[in-house]
């Protein structure tokens, strides 16, 4: 199951943005020093840093351990994390964050030539034509 959900969480993660909550259930991992002390721990620990995700959230909620996760593929995406009062009698607290606008996609405007269409033939006769000594006398390298 563990591996399962590694697969997934690497499926995931190679998706435009991703923020991926919930209780993973690994109370032994220190997320300051990305370490852990059980073997399920230490390979969830290392499926998150083999996909380049980011958790979130910074404050312990219950008994020092974090349970409750937000992970991230993107710096910036996720801000504002708070740690809000328990529901019931329940472990877990309830988590707020924002999805910020940071990463929003940005459209870009560089134009691409699609080569596909050229004619290549055109192209090598008309290099042909080109007096290539004459046209790079007394050039270096660089400016050739």
């Amino acid at each position: 199951m563990d591996e399962a959900l590694c697969r997934q969480v690497g499926a995931a993660s190679r998706s435009q943005t991703l923020v991926l909550m919930g209780d993973f259930s690994h109370p032994n991992i220190c997320w300051k020093d990305n370490t852990a002390g059980h073997k399920k721990s230490r390979k969830f620990l290392e499926c998150v840093k083999d996909n380049f995700l980011l958790q979130m959230v910074e404050e312990p909620m219950w008994r020092g351990a974090m349970l409750d996760l937000i992970l991230t593929n993107k710096e910036g995406l996720v801000g504002n994390v708070k740690l809000k009062v328990s529901l019931g009698c329940s472990d877990h607290k309830m988590v707020e964050f924002k999805v910020l606008g940071a990463a929003r996609r940005v459209h870009n405007k560089l134009a691409t030539l699609d080569f596909r269409r050229a004619d290549f033939g055109l192209l090598r006769d008309l290099l042909v034509r080109v007096t290539w000594e004459k046209v790079l006398e007394e050039r270096g390298a660089q400016e050739s």
